[in-house]
């Protein structure tokens, strides 16, 4: 459940089982979407499989080639605050993490919170986006798709320190391509994950109560106070 001890917060969360194994997602997501616009221009994404292959090739090849450093965490932020939203549908994100709440909160509200858990994503993990090691390996697993098909998942596994991690991703189709919502570690998918985690607060103190928890974690994390 989500705690709302100002004195804890979302870091102590992150020591739970589950927001462990978050690491390796959003480890994989960094993969995909921290990188130039330039790299990006070259990736097709009419093929959601192409994508994503080509993106987190691309981006090891930036790796080992020094433009993401281990421990640097501001040029990482940097990167992901101008380059995630093209390929990224934080809205339809943030609607399955806030459940049921989705539907019965005000555009503003639907704003707020989209706006919030976008922050509390990319500053949450970008200290783990800059620890992407260049001997990062990633094998893709048998895609089929029918072309009619407008929600798909890629199946990869991610060979991290010698263990093997099972990462997938969901993406959907829009008229500018496919865009990632969702991604998952040996099964537990992040949309689900936060839904439980939310819930207790939703059902306490509703969306607005949500949204400031979020803005209350998010101005910890921004200012570095965050406990460790």
């Amino acid at each position: 459940m989500l705690d709302q001890s100002p004195q804890k917060g979302l870091t102590n969360l992150l020591q739970k089982d589950a927001m462990k194994k978050l690491f390796f997602i959003s480890l994989s997501a960094a993969l995909l979407w921290v990188g130039s616009a330039a790299t990006f221009a070259q990736v097709d994404r009419s093929d959601p499989e192409a994508l994503i292959k080509t993106a987190t090739q691309q981006i090891i090849n930036e790796v080992r080639q020094g433009a993401i450093r281990q421990g640097d965490t501001q040029s990482v932020i940097s990167l992901v605050d101008r380059d995630v939203l093209p390929y990224f549908d934080f809205q339809r994100t943030t609607q399955l993490a806030a459940g049921r709440a989705w539907l019965n909160a005000t555009p503003s509200q639907q704003f707020a919170l989209v706006d919030q858990f976008e922050q509390l994503l990319t500053r949450t993990y970008s200290g783990a986006f800059a620890q992407i090691k260049p001997d990062q390996q990633i094998d893709f697993k048998p895609f089929r798709a029918a072309p009619s098909d407008t929600e798909v998942v890629v199946r990869t596994v991610v060979t991290n320190n010698g263990q093997a991690i099972q990462i997938d991703y969901g993406l959907e189709k829009t008229g500018n391509g496919w865009r990632l919502y969702d991604w998952s570690v040996q099964g537990k998918w992040l949309t689900a994950t936060y839904q439980r985690q939310f819930a207790k607060t939703l059902s306490q103190s509703g969306v607005d109560g949500l949204i400031r928890f979020l803005s209350q974690r998010n101005e910890k994390l921004g200012s570095g106070k965050q406990t460790r």
